[in-house]
């Protein structure tokens, strides 16, 4: 989805502002000013999540509405792409999303999730899921390979229909899954979601729809997303042994 898209896709999501970081980022707070305004210039329901400094000297890394770009000091210029470090072979994009991302998934509380985990894992995967979705059933059927890896899943919902129709209606897929993270045994319920078993129609107080919105912000645009303790993408569907390779070459808390 290119950056111009996912604005306009950022615009139909209301609410999904965050309050403005109350921290020093060592951002000059005149040139905030102007990097944000340049920013929300692009439409008013255009969330910015950060302004910091950014490698590239008169320039500043912006995340806003599930996109990260630079920002010159003075408002004028804008890039949108990944910017390498030539010399590592290296994205610092990939560093700086993980970093965020970590910090706005360990915000989720564990009762908004549904975990699926062995004894003492070795590592836990955030999977934005859709009960809907083909390679979102196929993970799920190899949830007991997962286990035996000792590799823990916690699931967050992302109804790819969105959570409302054009006309203001909630979507089916996101009635499914309010309905699923509404049972009495979620684990069950969602199991048999993802088998084709439609859950018994159910409300309460859930978090489908934060979820969601959440997803958005941190640039996901498709299920199943999977997420690392360490905040790093690792795609769409993964297998147990992708996982446990993956974690040989990035160690959680290594090098």
């Amino acid at each position: 989805m290119t950056m111009w898209k996912k604005l306009m896709f950022a615009l139909c999501l209301g609410g999904v502002a965050v309050a403005a970081q109350a921290a020093d980022t060592g951002v000059p707070p005149e040139v905030e000013k102007t990097v944000r305004a340049a920013i929300e210039s692009f439409g008013p329901k255009v969330h910015i999540e950060s302004v910091t400094p950014s490698p590239v000297p008169g320039f500043y890394r912006v995340i806003a509405s599930g996109q990260m770009v630079y920002v010159t000091a003075d408002g004028r210029y804008m890039l949108n792409g990944d910017l390498v470090d030539v010399a590592k072979r290296h994205s610092l994009n990939d560093d700086a999303w993980a970093g965020f991302r970590k910090a706005e998934l360990a915000r989720v509380p564990a009762a908004q999730r549904i975990v699926f985990a062995p004894p003492h894992p070795k590592t836990t995967l955030t999977v934005f899921t859709d009960v809907n979705c083909g390679f979102c059933r196929k993970l799920h059927e190899h949830i007991d390979d997962f286990m035996k890896a000792g590799i823990a899943i916690e699931y967050l919902a992302w109804p790819r229909e969105g959570v409302t129709t054009t006309a203001g209606n909630p979507t089916p897929t996101y009635t499914e899954m309010v309905s699923v993270w509404c049972a009495a045994d979620r684990k069950s319920a969602f199991t048999a979601a993802k088998q084709g078993r439609a859950p018994k129609a159910a409300t309460c107080d859930n978090p489908v729809k934060a979820e969601f919105e959440l997803g958005a912000r941190l640039g996901v645009d498709g299920t199943p997303a999977v997420f690392t303790a360490d905040g790093r993408q690792l795609g769409g569907y993964v297998t147990a042994d992708q996982v446990l390779d993956d974690l040989r070459k990035h160690p959680i808390g290594g090098g």
